[in-house]
């Protein structure tokens, strides 16, 4: 059965991306601030909002690979096998772009980033609109990504007076981004979906931008941050730490060190991954004089939530503009 409520709330969200207005929306990563791709004026808006350089580029988020090619020229097969695999879900493709997309969306570049994304409210959204919108998180630019409604309203206010509330955020971290606009397919982000998942659909992968790689979303060495100073420790130089560090909040793995105050995550990485952002959130409105966080454990599977928060503690206490993200 169909929710009269939701339906009105799906229309009203898109005439304000047929309108030229910016939309808060929920993915499985984390929330975006969407505008009608198709409209520079509109994606122009989304830089002004968010106090973003106009050279970084957009990813566009469509409802499925059937319309891939609407977007992208000389798709290789690789990108339809990793569409095929993954979408909708948390996986960014990097394709050289077609004629008709916006420079304002590729930051000038002739490469162009997709994702399809599976938040249930999103696909409904996408197919209702049935075009792409390019989205940003939903966030000041540099600052921490929004895991929740709540988060884009606090970021925002009245100046995006459409936001639709799809829960928390299932997965909490950005996508995994594949380019597949070189010779050499390239993981220039790390996500939830792993080299190892994407090398078993498409074969040897690179890890890292080389000197010849598009800009991409999350690659600056600053970003996700919160505005308090933030240090990541091992757990035994946290604890050593504290006595010297006055009016200091701690992010522990599983448990609080005894005597600290703070919050502790789940020593699971996709727990941990799922309630970061929120955690930071929470933890950089205290207005304590320092963070300190518990490094996790080293392998594969903590790489993305690794990469975050070298970037989270980069930008740390710094002023607004160090760096951005994209679903």
């Amino acid at each position: 059965m169909q929710n009269p409520e939701l339906d009105d709330e799906i229309a009203a969200a898109v005439a304000a991306l047929r309108r030229g207005e910016a939309i808060g929306l929920p993915t499985e990563t984390v929330y975006g601030l969407a505008a009608d791709a198709a409209q520079p004026d509109a994606v122009r808006r989304i830089f002004a909002l968010k106090g973003r350089p106009a050279d970084h580029p957009l990813i566009v988020h469509i409802a499925g690979a059937d319309q891939i090619d609407a977007w992208a020229c000389h798709v290789p097969d690789a990108a339809r096998a990793l569409a095929a695999a993954f979408w909708p879900g948390p996986l960014t493709l990097i394709l050289a772009r077609a004629a008709t997309v916006a420079d304002v969306v590729t930051g000038g570049q002739d490469s162009v980033g997709l994702r399809a994304p599976a938040h249930p409210l999103a696909q409904r959204l996408l197919r209702a609109f049935g075009g792409g919108v390019a989205a940003p998180s939903a966030n000041r630019f540099g600052r921490i990504s929004p895991t929740r409604a709540a988060h884009v309203r606090s970021e925002f206010g009245d100046a995006v007076p459409v936001v639709l509330d799809g829960g928390d955020c299932a997965v909490g971290i950005e996508s995994t981004i594949v380019d597949l606009s070189g010779d050499t397919p390239r993981i220039l982000r790390p996500g939830v979906i792993s080299r190892a998942q994407v090398e078993a659909v498409i074969g040897p992968v690179a890890v890292g931008a080389a000197a010849s790689s598009p800009r991409a979303s999350g690659t600056l060495a600053a970003h996700y941050a919160p505005r308090t100073p933030l240090r990541l420790l091992p757990r035994a130089e946290l604890v050593a730490a504290l006595p010297a560090t006055a009016d200091a909040l701690v992010l522990a793995l599983d448990a609080l060190p005894v005597g600290s105050e703070g919050l502790s995550l789940p020593a699971d990485p996709a727990a941990y991954a799922h309630g970061l952002y929120a955690a930071l959130r929470e933890l950089d409105a205290r207005g304590a004089a320092m963070l300190l966080v518990e490094r996790p454990p080293a392998g594969e599977a903590w790489r993305a939530v690794h990469d975050r928060l070298g970037r989270a503690a980069a930008g740390a206490g710094v002023g607004v503009g160090v760096g951005e993200d994209a679903p």
